[in-house]
This record gives C-alpha cells, structure tokens and sequence, in this order.
C-alpha cells in the first residue's frame, strides 16, 4: 500500500520582494510518509528557499510572490501559521546557536512543551525521555554554550522532537561539526527516523558523509528547478553531480580516474555496499601500479617556529601543551583535530591575539614576543570562519580597502590593489556593491580578499571552505593554491577531510591541547589510533584500495591524492 504524501509541490514557484528574479520555477515534487530525502545543489540553486516554504518561514517571514500550490499532510501552507506548522514540521538550523532559547539544556527542550503549557509532570517525563532518544540526558542541568557542536545538535534535535512532530528538516546538519561527530550526527538522524517512523528531509552539500547512511531519494537543484529526482545508485552513476558543481564521493572519482564506468549494478551509493568484479578490482590495481610517482623531497626552508608552546586560559582551561613544530615557507598546511583540541588557540597566539605562559615563536630567525598584534599582522594574516565578524564597512571596495588606509597608502595604490584582489576573488563586478547584498560564501571571499591585499607573509584561514559548495570551494582552495605558488604561505584550521587530502602538502593534528601526528593527510587518515583521538574520518579511498586487492592500501590514498592534484592542474 502506498505510503500518504506529507509535501507536495505543485508547479511551485516563488519570486522574494527583494529579488528581480524567481528564485524558484515549476517545483513539482511530492513527499511521502517516512522517506528520507536529501535535497542538494550548488549555492543559490534554491534548496534553502524550499525548507523556507515547508517550515513556514515564507510566506509568513519572507514575503513574496507564489504561484504554483504547496500543500503539507494535505492543506495549503499559505493558510497554516508558523506555530501551526511548528507541531508538524521540526527544523534543526545549520548554526545551533541560533536556535537555543533556554538557559540550560532541560529548558531549551522544555520551550514548546511551556508554551502549550503542559503540566509539571508531563513536561519533565517527555523532556527526560527525548533527551534519552537523542543521547543527551546526563546534561539536562548544563548551559547550552558549555558543551560541544555535536551535543548542541542533539539539544536542537531534541528541541523539535518534544512535541513528536512528523517532519524533520535538516538544514546543512554537518556545517559546524568535526569529521566523526558528523559522522554520529547522520548515524543519529537516521536512528531517529527509524524508530520514530518520522520523515525525514535533509539539505546538505556533502553528499559522501550523509550517503553514510541510507537515504530513499536524492533530490538535485541547480537555478531554481529540480534537475534530479533519483535514487542515489541512479544519481551516481551518472555525471550530474560533476556537471552541476557538487562533489562526488572519492571512491567514484577513484573509479573513474581507474577507467571504470559506474553503474547502478555497482550499488555505488555507499562504499559498504559497493561491488565490483575481478576484472575491475584488476584494472584498479593496474592504474594504482602503473601511474604511481615517487614523491618529491621537500626542500623548504623553515619560516615559523613553535617551540613548547603552552597556554592556559584564565578560568584554569589548559589549551595547549608543550606545542613544538615548524611551518616551511611557501607550504600550505592543515590543521584539523577535534573541537577544542586547541587548534585556534595556536593561531590566535601566533598572531598575538593571545599571549602564550611558555615557549617561543621564532618568525624569519627572530623571537616574535616582543612584536604588537599590530606588527605581526605587517607579516600574518588572520581570516575568522565567521565573516560577520570581521566585517566593518558597509560596502565591498571600502571593506577590502579598510586595511591599506589604515596604513597611509595612497588612494591611487589602494585602488589598483584592491581592485587586482577582487579579481583574483571573483568578487570584481560586486565591487560596487553593499556587502548586505552577499550569499555568506560571498561575504566569506570579502574577507579573504581584506586580508591578501596587505601581501602578508602567512595567511591563517579558520574554516575556510565552511558553508561553500562544491564550485566555491574549488575556486576558494584553487585561489588559495595560486597565492601559495606565489610564496604565500598558507595556513589553514579546518574539519575538512577533503580539503586536507586534497590540497594540504602537510597536516598536524591537535587533540586535547597536544600535538598528535604531523604527517601527510593520506598517512593521517589511515591511521585508525590519530583518526579516533582526534576525531577525524576515515577515508573511502582506503576501503576502495582494501576492497580491490590492492596490497599498499596507504600508498593507494597517496598516490589517488597526488594523481587527482595532477587532473586539477
């Protein structure tokens, strides 16, 4: 018996006030009773607009023209409220502390149950026993802000699971998360679903860590209309993804890169389910064996550095011990480790935002500890993951600008300078524009560019990639690339396990305040005791190299690392 439809769109189209253009056209698209659905897309395709519409935030806060019909569990969502829609559709935000209301963990899921004033008794059995489902019941006296990204998450999940609603909107649920706690989170949500038979509706970019768990459909976006509406087995053995700017998992790339042509045969949506036959593990062992290159010797000299560097902040929080390592000039390095392994801790006192108790930083062969934050930004600069909070001016030219006048450079430079930065930023024809008018990707390059137009020595990125989409990301680490040919060296904070494979000539990885590996990213993610300590995720490609009989499974990683650089170039 077919299941009942919870969402169907109509010939949906929606057009913002604010906007010249529809953001969306024709959406005909219908949701059923327990289905998992992730719904993907570059940046701007419209996927957002879409959860805006199911979860009531348009038409009833961004106003706008519909056209087209839109029903939820069978009436027009034009006619229901938020709070009406709010007892049917449960929306865990991107960033979970926009969500947090009350001052402790019990009272943030407490909130709905307060306001529909449910009885003493009744609320605390529901709010301990939701807390129990999603894991979180032995911190119902904590403050929201004093535990960690994951957990948070499970307070929000929690949060909209209180009034057991039948819809569960995930909007980018791994953006803010470590490799392995956004690996729980999809092993979470998918629990949830199961038990609670709830439908579930995933927006994401990163579609290899939520193919982790089985999902029913793939919905894919690209300028406001579906293009897809397809199993993952259909969408991945097609080129859709590639073409419309989303990533693909490794192991399909790997596959490809091997000659193979991947099919729905090959079960490819998930590396546990793959299959391949003798002859194809046989052509991947012949492309690993005979396109393998030595690696070259690194030569470079040593710019920055650290020597027992030990920190402690104020309330007693030991955030860094005995940190020693070294950063060669003209490398592009990655720092990843968990969420307060101590990673952006060691930035801020390289760049003198924090004063470290012990140890030295030696810059270019010279002591750093008597050099002002405002000195040692004439040689490092420092990109927040935030851009909101590094922003100050209100339009693009002048916020790039801002860090040349400060220094008395003539308006004439500025303009050349700045204008040559925005182009290498792909921000030159917004020049013009209000930085109020860009995506969060956008504002995002806006402050990259502030920093590049002062030529520092050393560029700390926090997060770089965070919130950008698969042709954004590119752009972003292909200009990163770019400036690091040029002798820049680049230094970046990140959870990103690509990014780190992909394009970081060396990684060091913190775990609780220390200093754990310091190592290639293929040798670091096929570790299993730094992948656990640190919690980071292992990579597909091993799985692919054990799965075909290749002996050197490492080498394999390396060698998929090392070809894929190559085929960018």
């Amino acid at each position: 018996m077919e299941k009942k439809v919870m969402i169907e769109f109509k010939n949906f189209g929606f057009q913002y006030n604010a906007q010249a253009e529809p953001t969306l056209y024709g959406i005909d698209l219908a949701i059923r009773e327990g289905e998992k659905i992730l719904i993907a897309g570059p940046s701007g395709c419209g996927k957002s607009t879409i959860a805006h519409c199911i979860n009531g935030l348009i038409p009833n806060f961004y106003p706008g023209t519909v056209t087209g019909d839109l029903e939820i569990m069978g009436k027009n969502f034009k006619e229901l409220s938020i709070s009406a829609l709010s007892k049917i559709v449960g929306t865990v935000l991107q960033d979970s502390d926009g969500q947090f209301i009350g001052m402790t963990v019990g009272e943030d899921i407490a909130f709905s149950l307060e306001n529909d004033c449910v009885s003493y008794e009744e609320l605390h059995e529901r709010v301990r026993a939701t807390a129990a489902i999603v894991g979180i019941e032995d911190h119902l006296d904590h403050a929201p802000t004093d535990i960690s990204g994951g957990q948070k998450q499970r307070v929000s999940l929690a949060g909209v699971m209180v009034d057991d609603v039948p819809i569960l909107l995930f909007d980018e649920p791994l953006a803010n998360l470590d490799p392995a706690t956004g690996k729980t989170a999809i092993d979470l949500i998918d629990r949830i679903q199961k038990e609670s038979g709830a439908t579930v509706i995933i927006i994401e970019h990163r579609l290899e860590d939520v193919l982790y768990r089985d999902v029913d459909r793939v919905i894919l976006m690209k300028d406001g209309h579906i293009i897809s509406d397809s199993t993952p087995d259909e969408l991945l053995s097609s080129y859709l993804l590639i073409e419309n700017g989303i990533r693909e998992p490794l192991y399909i790339t790997a596959m490809k890169y091997a000659g193979l042509s991947v099919t729905t045969a090959h079960e490819p949506h998930s590396i546990r389910t793959l299959k391949l036959s003798e002859e194809e593990k046989a052509q991947l062992r012949n492309w690993f064996e005979t396109t393998e290159k030595e690696a070259a010797e690194d030569k470079k000299d040593i710019l920055l550095s650290a020597s027992h560097i030990d920190f402690r902040y104020d309330n007693g929080f030991h955030a860094l011990k005995d940190i020693s390592m070294d950063v060669k000039k003209g490398e592009l390095l990655a720092i990843v480790g968990r969420n307060g392994a101590g990673k952006s801790t060691f930035s801020k006192i390289i760049c003198g935002f924090e004063k470290q108790q012990g140890g030295t930083l030696i810059l270019n062969g010279e002591d750093m500890k008597t050099l002002s934050i405002k000195e040692r930004a004439d040689h490092i600069g420092y990109v927040m993951q935030n851009p909101n909070q590094m922003i100050s001016k209100p339009m693009i030219f002048d916020e790039v600008a801002v860090g040349l006048r400060t220094r008395g450079i003539d308006e004439a430079t500025i303009q050349t300078r700045v204008e040559e930065t925005l182009k290498i930023c792909g921000l030159y024809p917004m020049r013009k524009w209000p930085v109020s008018a860009l995506s969060y990707g956008q504002k995002k390059r806006v402050t990259i560019a502030s920093i590049l137009v002062l030529n520092p020595e050393i560029i700390i990125l926090d997060e770089p990639t965070a919130g950008q989409d698969f042709r954004h990301y590119t752009d972003i680490m292909n200009f990163l690339q770019k400036i690091n040919n040029e002798g820049i060296t680049v230094i970046m904070v990140t959870h990103d396990m690509h990014l780190m494979q992909e394009y970081a000539d060396r990684s060091v990885v913190f775990s609780d305040g220390q200093l754990i590996a310091d190592d290639t990213g293929a040798n670091i993610l096929t570790n299993p005791d730094i992948v656990e300590r640190a919690s980071l995720k292992e990579t597909s490609l091993f799985d692919l190299a054990v799965l075909a009989g290749i002996d050197r499974p490492r080498a394999f990683v390396q060698h998929f690392i090392n070809y894929d650089r190559e085929v960018r170039k």
